[in-house]
C-alpha cells in the first residue's frame, strides 16, 4: 500500500481550505482535492461571485476569486499538498480509507468532506455570461449591490421569500416569477411576502433569457407564460435565482449516511456516522450556505479529524 495520509480533505471553498489551514497547522500533513464532487465549483460558489463585501477583515471588499486564492495560498503556506483533480470514488468500508482519483489510489486515516453545494440555475446562455454581473443566487452575498434598484427573484418556495423579502431591505421594488399559480412556501412565509408592499409576483411564468451580456450586465428579461406562450419583458437590474440548491455528494451515496436531499448528516459537531470521516461547509449545511460559516465548519472538521487521530483509533 502507498503511503497514507492523516488527513484527505475532498473539495476545496472555504470550508475545504480552512480545514487544511488548521491540519497543516497540527502537523497532519494533509491532502487536499481542490476538485469537487460532479457539477461542483473547484475553489467554491465564491469563485462564481464578483464583489464579497461580507466576510470580516475586508472592510472595503474583496472579490471572490482573489478571496480564494487567499484561502489557497494560506493553506499551502503551512504545507497542504494541493492536487487539483476531481475525485471519483471513495471507500469508507475499510481503513485506511480509500480516494481514488483520476485512476489513482489515495489512502488516509482520516477524511474531511467539504465538497460544497451547487445553485440550481435555470441552464440558459445568458444566465451563465451574467453570473457575478447581475444574476446571483445568493441575496445576502450580493443584495447590498442592489440598493435603489428593482431586481427579480425566481422561485417559489420558502427560500425564493426569503430572499425577496431580504431584497426588499435594498431594492424598490422585487418581482417574483414562479412557475405556478401560487408559492410553495409555508403559509407564514406566503403571508410574509404578500404583506409586503415591494413584493409583486409573476405568475405561471419562467425566464427565457437574461438581457444583456453584451453590457455585461443585466438590463431585463424575457418571460414565458406556461399557459398562454406569450412573451413578454420586463426591466430589472438584477436576477436572483432561488431554485434550491444541490449538494455535491453524489459519490457518497452508499458510504455515508444522506438526507433526503442529499446532504451529509452530521453530529456533535461535524461527526458523520463512519467514524474518522468529518464533513463541513455546505455539503451538510443546507441553512446558512455561507462563506463564513463554511470556513467555521472547515475549522471545526479539521479539529475533529486531529482529536479522532489522537485518541488512537485511526
Amino acid at each position: 500500500m502507498e503511503n497514507v495520509y492523516n488527513v484527505i480533505i475532498v473539495g476545496s471553498g472555504p470550508a475545504g481550505f480552512t480545514a487544511a489551514i488548521y491540519a497543516s497547522r497540527a502537523n497532519l500533513k494533509p491532502l487536499l482535492f481542490e476538485g469537487l464532487a460532479k457539477g461542483g465549483q473547484p475553489g467554491g460558489q465564491l469563485m462564481l461571485t464578483t464583489d464579497v463585501e461580507n466576510y470580516p477583515g475586508f472592510p472595503k471588499g474583496i472579490l471572490g476569486p482573489e478571496l480564494m486564492r487567499l484561502f489557497r495560498d494560506q493553506a499551502a503556506r503551512f504545507g497542504t499538498e494541493l492536487i487539483q483533480q476531481d475525485v471519483s470514488a471513495v471507500d469508507f468500508s475499510k481503513r485506511p480509507f480509500k480516494i481514488n482519483a483520476e485512476g489513482k489510489d489515495y489512502f488516509a486515516r482520516s477524511v474531511i468532506i467539504s465538497t460544497g453545494a451547487s445553485a440550481n440555475w435555470l441552464n440558459i446562455p445568458s444566465e451563465k455570461a451574467l453570473q457575478g454581473y447581475g444574476v446571483s443566487a445568493c441575496a445576502t452575498c450580493d443584495g447590498f449591490f442592489f440598493k435603489g434598484k428593482e431586481v427579480a427573484v425566481v422561485g417559489g418556495g420558502d427560500s425564493a421569500v426569503e430572499e425577496a423579502t431580504f431584497l426588499t431591505k435594498f431594492a424598490t421594488k422585487v418581482t417574483i416569477i414562479h412557475r405556478r399559480d401560487a408559492l410553495r412556501a409555508s403559509k407564514i412565509m406566503q403571508d410574509r411576502a404578500h404583506s409586503n408592499k415591494k413584493i409583486d409576483f409573476i405568475w405561471d411564468s419562467t425566464v427565457t433569457d437574461i438581457k444583456d451580456p453584451a453590457q455585461k450586465k443585466v438590463t431585463g428579461i424575457v418571460l414565458k407564460n406556461l399557459k398562454t406562450n406569450q412573451v413578454s419583458e420586463k426591466k430589472v437590474d438584477g436576477v436572483f435565482m432561488a431554485i434550491g440548491h444541490t449538494p455535491n455528494s453524489e459519490i457518497f451515496k452508499g458510504q455515508l449516511e444522506l438526507d433526503v436531499k442529499g446532504y451529509v448528516k452530521v453530529h456533535d459537531g461535524t461527526l458523520t456516522n463512519v467514524p474518522g470521516v468529518f464533513a463541513c461547509g455546505d455539503a451538510q449545511d443546507y441553512k446558512y450556505r455561507q462563506a463564513v460559516t463554511a470556513a467555521g465548519t472547515g475549522c471545526m472538521a479539521a479539529l475533529d479529524a486531529e482529536r479522532f487521530l489522537e485518541s488512537g483509533h485511526a
